[in-house]
């Protein structure tokens, strides 16, 4: 989503700064570039109006006309108004004192809105909070048992009702999470195509019946220059709080994500961007403004390493001492592998690197590569993951058989095994020089400075060697900073 615009913008950008100082006739070309990057993008024509009225007038300014670096002021400055454009700053569910807390979902049909309750659900589980799924779609083919088979898969339970009254069924929804001591209630409310009386009518009613603490529009992030007539209908009857923007992980445009705020003033509170419970992330303007720019969204991308590293606190220091010195064992690629799903898979972690959306190119990232590698590791013997050198021409061809697959892919997979093994070493030794260089003592691998162990990437985040908790957590404040 937004890859094109991403890309446009960082070639007008590369272009500006061939040039050592800039014309008023370079910032006109400029903006008008820009302008037409938006509207393919399928941003408002009256929203990118405004964003290119005030950024032009920004960039005319004899501040960064007479400056020494005005292409990267004027980059500065797109920054700037982008960020202001998706909401300055970011906006968290906060919950009130009330038990329990309503949260209510609308939203047209086909927007996400039973997936991101379900994944709201799980969200707020996490937290130690105990969610209830109330299920107001009765029109929907299905839509209740969907809704059932999502809050079974996150542990979660749902309340249908008789299936008939939306909201006696909202009302008696309450109620049960009240005899049933949950904190929190979500309702998924029923859609339509397209918007319509009785279905506003509906939303209204249930609103008055349960009083609800927030209400959350689901938007399609596919949906184009429709979706500002769509918001504007729903923050007129129901005035919803805030925005969950589903479906980010799409092939769209995806203008309409840069649309909603500057239309509605609703903030954009949560993104979609996968099927998974665990992929609704909170919104962050400045962090999103600068993915789009192409600089990358590091800070989130600690913030999933921190939280790994929490969850993955059993290793021993004698363990991070062997693989840090790049004696790694399948079973450590095996826990590898996990610990990048955990993040969010190899394209997640790359596309959050500066410049890392432009690496990827038009190519898609093969996830299930690392599932078919753990395939083929699982049908070794425990002998054979710990000592891969014994793996004779025999024995890989047993392997091959257990897992399905042939000779040559187990022959790769050694491959990129022995190629890690390498990387690892060579990072570790330039670690250990660079230590030895600032004066530093102390034995690399250490409980203390392990870090989170990536392919390819030795006992450290990428380009970060071997940072502890205490590294990373520094280094976010740091970046949140800037």
């Amino acid at each position: 989503m937004l890859e094109n615009l991403s890309e446009r913008l960082q070639n007008i950008f590369s272009g500006l700064k061939s040039k050592g100082r800039l014309t008023e006739s370079d910032i006109n070309d400029a903006m008008r570039e820009i302008r037409l990057a938006l509207l393919e993008a399928d941003v408002n024509f009256k929203v990118v109006k405004a964003f290119i009225a005030r950024t032009k007038e920004r960039c005319l300014t004899a501040e960064v006309m007479d400056s020494l670096t005005p292409a990267q002021n004027v980059v500065k400055i797109v920054l700037d108004e982008l960020t202001v454009l998706l909401g300055t700053s970011s906006s968290k569910l906060v919950l009130s004192s009330r038990i329990p807390n309503v949260i209510m979902l609308v939203g047209l049909q086909g927007s996400g809105k039973t997936t991101a309750a379900a994944k709201l659900a799980w969200r707020l589980k996490q937290q130690n909070h105990s969610p209830l799924l109330v299920a107001c779609d009765v029109y929907r083919p299905a839509a209740a048992d969907q809704l059932q088979t999502l809050g079974g898969e996150i542990g979660v339970r749902v309340y249908r009702g008789d299936g008939r009254d939306p909201v006696k069924i909202a009302r008696e929804g309450v109620q049960d999470a009240i005899d049933h001591l949950r904190d929190v209630v979500i309702i998924d409310t029923a859609g339509r195509l397209h918007v319509d009386e009785d279905m506003m009518a509906e939303a209204e009613a249930i609103k008055a019946a349960v009083k609800p603490d927030q209400i959350l529009m689901v938007v399609d992030a596919m949906t184009g220059q429709d979706i500002v007539n769509v918001v504007q209908a729903f923050a007129e009857r129901v005035d919803f709080d805030g925005v969950i923007m589903s479906k980010m992980d799409g092939d769209a445009r995806g203008g309409g994500a840069l649309s909603v705020r500057e239309v509605t003033g609703k903030p954009i509170k949560f993104i979609s961007s996968g099927e998974k419970p665990d992929s609704l992330e909170e919104f962050h303007p400045d962090r999103m403004a600068k993915r789009i720019l192409g600089m990358g969204d590091v800070v989130s991308l600690i913030e999933s390493a921190v939280r790994v590293q929490q969850e993955e606190e059993a290793m021993e220091a004698e363990e991070a001492e062997r693989v840090a010195r790049g004696n790694l064992t399948f079973d450590d690629f095996i826990t590898m592998n996990r610990q990048i799903q955990k993040m969010g898979g190899v394209s997640k972690l790359i596309s959050a690197l500066p410049g890392g959306d432009k690496a990827m190119g038009s190519g898609q990232v093969d996830e299930k590569a690392l599932d078919r590698m753990e395939v083929i590791i699982n049908s070794m013997t425990k002998a054979e993951r710990a000592k891969p050198e014994i793996l004779n021409g025999s024995r890989r061809a047993r392997i091959a058989k257990g897992a399905g697959t042939t000779v040559q892919e187990v022959n790769q997979v050694i491959k990129k095994f022995n190629e890690t093994k390498k990387m690892v070493r060579k990072m570790t030794s330039q670690m250990e020089q660079n230590q030895a260089r600032k004066g530093k003592k102390g034995k690399k691998g250490s409980k203390k400075s392990r870090g989170l162990r990536i392919p390819g990437m030795g006992a450290g985040m990428p380009g970060m060697g071997g940072m502890s908790m205490s590294d990373l957590r520094e280094l976010q404040k740091m970046m949140e900073q800037k």
